[in-house]
């Protein structure tokens, strides 16, 4: 059996150390090992919860003021996904992804028409018994109704990402002649600025889809707290503001198109542009009706014609004939007379034109247009630049496109100067350069500073653990362990004689410690010779193995 003998030894080094890990334990007592049990747990978890902690992405605001529709939404879409998230508030109002995808979800969210931000609308008349309800109840779920309704439809437009109507609904009473009349008060969150269309636009919608409401008692506020509509003005001063709105679309426009080609040629912010627009106020109604008298045309024609013939005085009745005895003349042929009348009418239409011209308020009367640019900038001698006037030709040409890009009108009088003048602040070259790594350390972000502040956290509580648990529980223990290390295993302690060597220990009483370590080897020693010819008893074979191999090695 080769193999015995290894066998044998290493089965006999296993009991030894088993026992030694046996009587450790039994060293230490209940009280130590369940105070080791619980700093070993803390340890644990701290050490789970430090790494969990460094490996989590950091998170973000998704969504705030959610629905608990559209947090339910979003939440389910996270999930398919199996993105991390977390959510805050009572009924998960605010929604935290990771930060690194914050805009990637947004507009795949989007897309999907999350969150819709739905407010109640006439969905609220399909819960609950409406004849257990009260008329007051009733009316008050119709006015949310209503104002759920039209922030819906505002929310359809381009530029509004969240709405909230306010609407004041006289209550009608009996006998009442003079009413008040509704009027409306809508808030916008908006995504850039409305033009004027976009505002009215807004009113019309409001005031057509709420009985009486008319347009001009319609307020509109941003969340900026701009006044977009003014609906206590009335709609006498209505037309006052849509002139002014209209005045300052079209000098915004022109200054637009005039900044936009000078800077193709001077450079960008090497040009002052300012535009005066004057509107005609006044709204011009006229009418005109010409007639052309060489234009005739036949309307009616009438012909008449008549015809009459007389006889003379034969057969007449007359009292002396009707007498007795009255002589009868002799009768003699008379004369008859004829007569012939004939008439035509004629009824001619005059050609005839009827004009009605109306020009309405707000034509531009007159245009006055100041352009100031800046001269150019050559390098000097020193290399400093330095400032050189335009040439007049330059000038012309930037008039001349300034005048065709208004579309300048003489006869309207409008005005156009560009005038070259040197600008108190020269040009900067912008210099565009990556910041290095002493930059980004100097001018921190937000993210950053939490993170590092973060970071620092973790790292002392970290420190702290370490210094006041895990060292002092590791020098206990290898002071527990100190005595049995020294003793070893015993073969490998026994010298030459058999003897084992005591290690010189420092302690108060060295006679003390001496006598205790003596009795303590004479009892190693005893119990090693008992195992040993325990060993030897019960396997003769392999023992004289061992000993035939080691007479063989030396």
């Amino acid at each position: 059996m080769p193999g015995g003998p290894s066998g044998a030894a290493i089965a006999f080094v296993g009991v030894w150390s088993v026992k030694s890990v046996l009587d450790l334990v039994t060293k230490f007592g209940p009280a130590r090992l369940a105070a080791m049990a619980a700093v070993t747990l803390t340890l644990v978890g701290f050490f789970a919860f430090v790494i969990l902690r460094m490996s989590r992405p950091d998170m973000g605001v998704l969504f705030s003021d959610l629905s608990m529709q559209d947090s339910a939404s979003v939440i389910r879409d996270l999930d398919s996904r199996g993105i991390v998230y977390e959510t805050r508030g009572d009924a998960g109002q605010t929604i935290l992804a990771p930060r690194a995808d914050l805009a990637r979800l947004r507009m795949d969210l989007a897309g999907k028409g999350l969150p819709q931000q739905g407010g109640v609308g006439y969905e609220i008349f399909d819960k609950g018994d409406a004849f257990s309800s009260t008329s007051f109840v009733q009316n008050v779920n119709h006015l949310r109704a209503l104002e759920g309704e039209l922030a819906r439809s505002i929310r359809a437009i381009g530029r509004v990402q969240a709405a909230r109507v306010h609407l004041v609904l006289p209550e009608r009473r009996l006998f009442e002649r003079d009413r008040e009349a509704p009027s409306a008060a809508i808030v916008l969150k908006l995504a850039g600025d409305l033009d004027s269309s976009q505002v009215r636009a807004i009113r019309h919608l409001a005031a057509s889809s709420v009985e009486g409401l008319k347009p001009e008692r319609v307020s509109i506020v941003d969340e900026r707290g701009r006044l977009l509509a003014d609906g206590a003005r009335g709609a006498e001063s209505e037309s006052g503001i849509g002139y002014e709105e209209k005045q300052t679309g079209i000098e915004r426009r022109l200054r637009s198109q005039i900044e936009e080609i000078v800077a193709g040629i001077v450079g960008q912010g090497r040009a002052r542009v300012q535009v005066s627009a004057a509107l005609d106020v006044n709204r011009i109604e006229s009418r005109s009706e010409t007639f052309d008298p060489e234009s005739r045309v036949v309307r009616s024609s009438q012909t008449r014609s008549e015809n009459a013939l007389t006889g003379g005085n034969e057969g007449q009745v007359s009292v002396g004939n009707e007498l007795p005895g009255a002589n009868q003349p002799d009768k003699q042929p008379s004369q008859k007379d004829s007569n012939q009348k004939n008439e035509e009418t004629t009824n001619y239409e005059i050609s005839r034109v009827t004009k009605t011209e109306v020009v309405e308020a707000g034509r531009v009367k007159r245009l006055s247009v100041a352009v100031l640019v800046d001269g150019v900038y050559v390098p000097g001698a020193d290399g400093k630049p330095t400032y050189q006037p335009r040439p007049a030709q330059e000038i012309d040409r930037i008039t001349a496109l300034v005048r065709t890009a208004i579309g300048f009108d003489k006869a309207r009088g409008d005005q156009v100067e560009v005038v070259n003048l040197r600008f108190a602040e020269a040009p900067t070259t912008p210099e565009f350069s990556e910041p290095t790594l002493v930059q980004s350390l100097l001018s921190p972000t937000k993210e950053d500073i939490m993170r590092w502040v973060e970071l620092a956290v973790l790292s002392a509580l970290t420190v702290l653990v370490l210094m006041a648990v895990v060292r002092p529980l590791l020098k206990r223990v290898l002071e527990a362990e100190a005595p049995v290390a020294m003793l070893g295993s015993p073969v490998a302690m026994a010298g030459p004689g058999g003897e084992i060597p005591i290690p010189a220990i420092a302690t108060e009483n060295r006679t003390a410690t001496f006598l205790e370590h003596a009795k303590l080897n004479g009892k190693i020693q005893a119990e090693t010779v008992e195992r040993v010819v325990d060993m030897v008893r019960a396997n003769p074979n392999e023992t004289a193995e061992v000993l035939r191999n080691w007479i063989h090695d030396n």
